[in-house]
């Protein structure tokens, strides 16, 4: 099993806040709006060295994807930013008919992500966003899994042309990937390889996954570990390479199990290459008030968790 290290734990939004910032130096059409969370966002620097082009337009999260579309057509590349419950649940309609469907070239920012919101609770949690941003037609969708990779995410995405919805946390996490990295949209992190499972996670599972790799080498088992940072465009060869080889698969996510990254992998191997497969992610659920730590406990999405989705898969593939 491959050995990461990391020297600190730092929070995913603060890597988008330090992307968008490097943005706002090397980039004259990056435009930042924000829905009276510029704080929580991390966009405090974007707004304090470029006024001229941060719009705080308050809590009015729709006319704020209103404005980020009427934006583009001015050769802006608007970057919005709530937390990810407000950023689709909230404004879903003003996405779909504003944004997504004449393909507008917004970046859709969604902090505070999943069960690790923590003691705010159910109403300001969001478990289905994956899925809502990944029907859209258009909708680029990333989830990446510690501050050096949202950072790079961030600043990829103003490369791209297109709607994209990514999504960042609360916690603080391990950060572990290269700070110069090149983030490649679509593409797959191959970040252990073995023989006897496909373990494919997302965001703050990614870590999760890792040590459950260490746990399952403990028991003879050997993992082949993905970080799939890009939901939509599925990276559908690497999880096709993969699971060919081991036969069967656990999917990992803080995201409730319809709808997710987990359907994604399913839909490619029912149609190329038919695998056991289980899911670590949330049962038709919402949340509720705790620790991030409490919560992805309670929740089945601790490293426990995949290591004994692990073993069941395996046993499936045996059958």
């Amino acid at each position: 099993m491959k050995e990461y290290t990391y020297s600190e734990k730092k929070d995913t939004r603060s890597g988008f806040g330090a992307g968008l910032h490097e943005l706002g130096k090397n980039n004259p059409d990056v435009v930042a709006l924000c829905a009276d969370l510029t704080g929580s966002l991390k966009m405090d620097a974007f707004k304090k060295d470029f006024p001229e082009r941060f719009f705080q337009v308050g809590i009015a999260e729709a006319n704020m994807m209103g404005l980020a579309a009427g934006m583009t057509i001015g050769g802006k590349i608007p970057f919005t930013g709530t937390f990810a419950n407000f950023s689709t649940g909230r404004v879903y309609d003003q996405i779909r008919q504003s944004i997504a469907y004449s393909g507008k070239n917004v970046k859709i920012c969604a902090s505070h992500a999943g069960l690790t919101l923590g003691e705010d609770g159910a109403t300001h949690q969001i478990l289905e966003d994956i899925g809502m941003m990944k029907m859209l037609p258009h909708m680029t969708v990333i989830n990446p899994c510690d501050f050096n990779q949202t950072k790079a995410a961030t600043i990829a995405i103003a490369e791209y042309e297109g709607p994209v919805y990514l999504r960042f946390g609360r916690p603080t996490v391990p950060n572990f990937t290269p700070a110069d990295q090149k983030f490649e949209i679509g593409k797959a992190v191959m970040l252990n390889e073995g023989t006897d499972v496909t373990i494919i996670a997302t965001g703050h599972l990614v870590w999760k996954a890792i040590l459950a790799g260490h746990l399952l080498a403990d028991k003879g088992i050997s993992a082949e570990i993905i970080n799939i940072h890009t939901i939509k465009p599925l990276d559908a060869e690497a999880v096709l390479k993969s699971v060919r080889k081991t036969k069967c698969v656990v999917s990992a996510e803080e995201h409730n199990r319809y709808g997710g990254l987990g359907d994604s992998i399913a839909q490619v191997l029912a149609k190329n290459f038919p695998a056991p497969q289980e899911y670590v992610a949330t049962d038709d659920t919402f949340g509720e008030s705790g620790t991030p730590d409490e919560l992805m406990e309670k929740y089945g999405l601790s490293e426990h968790d995949v290591v004994a989705a692990a073993e069941r898969v395996i046993s499936r593939k045996k059958q």
